[in-house]
């Protein structure tokens, strides 16, 4: 499984991202996806999972009721859609796929910043 994360750059306090990982996979709704993410001089925290199906949504407490974790099978991808930045959401964003394979995105660079 390849896993490619897009959609990340600078954006000032209040704004909104909108992550995507394409997964070249074809059995993707087998796999468990998720998004961690990783500031400078801190460990990697998970963010949020979603459920083969689209069920089983877990978000960390630091962005709950910001942060929306979506999957569209049919097109092999998982969004984190990011509302209300803040500075402390600065860091680089991970897909990770989970299931029978554990694969990681390169990852993106979410930079929250006035």
């Amino acid at each position: 499984v390849q896993l490619v994360e897009s959609g990340g750059g600078l954006v000032q306090p209040g704004g909104s991202l909108r992550l995507s990982c394409a997964a070249s996979e074809f059995t993707f709704s087998r796999l468990v996806m998720s998004w961690y993410r990783q500031a400078p001089g801190k460990e990697r925290e998970l963010v949020a999972v979603i459920g083969r199906a689209g069920g089983s949504i877990n978000y960390a407490e630091s962005v709950k009721g910001r942060f929306t974790i979506s999957r569209d099978n049919a097109k092999n991808t998982v969004y984190l859609q990011m509302n209300s930045l803040k500075p402390e959401d600065t860091a680089v964003y991970y897909c990770r796929a989970s299931g029978y394979v554990d694969a990681w995105g390169q990852g993106t660079q979410v930079t929250v910043s006035s």
